[in-house]
């Protein structure tokens, strides 16, 4: 059975840091392209990274460029969210997913985790 499983979330003072892992199995982890999304309360759920399928290439969205870093080990497929100098606005609820195609799109993306709570307070 397809399984993503995110841990790492918590409460943490803004500047801080955290790493999100999502552990992945049931399918061909190295055949997808991952990313991580992430959902506040009363809003769309929004994308926040992705990385390819070997880990060569990453986009980020803009509010969070430059402070979180992606990536992934396919022999463990597990893929990580490393986010540093955090900010009270990436409070949210994150998930992985997993897609077969080089998208953003959330509806494009075929398997999802239950996700992991972050919570950045001032």
């Amino acid at each position: 059975q397809v399984q993503l499983v995110e841990s790492g979330g918590g409460l943490v003072q803004a500047g801080g840091a955290l790493r999100l892992s999502c552990a992945a199995s049931g399918f061909t982890f190295r055949d997808y392209l991952m990313g991580w999304f992430r959902q506040a309360p009363g809003k769309e759920r929004e994308f926040v990274a992705r990385i390819s399928w070997g880990g060569s290439s990453t986009d980020y969205a803009d509010s969070v460029k430059g402070r979180f870093t992606i990536s992934r080990d396919n022999a463990k497929s597990t893929v990580y969210l490393q986010m540093n100098s955090l900010k009270p606005e990436d409070t949210a609820v994150y998930y992985c997913a997993a897609t077969v195609r080089r998208t953003t799109i959330p509806s494009d993306y075929n398997f999802w985790g239950q996700g992991t709570q972050v919570t950045v307070s001032s």
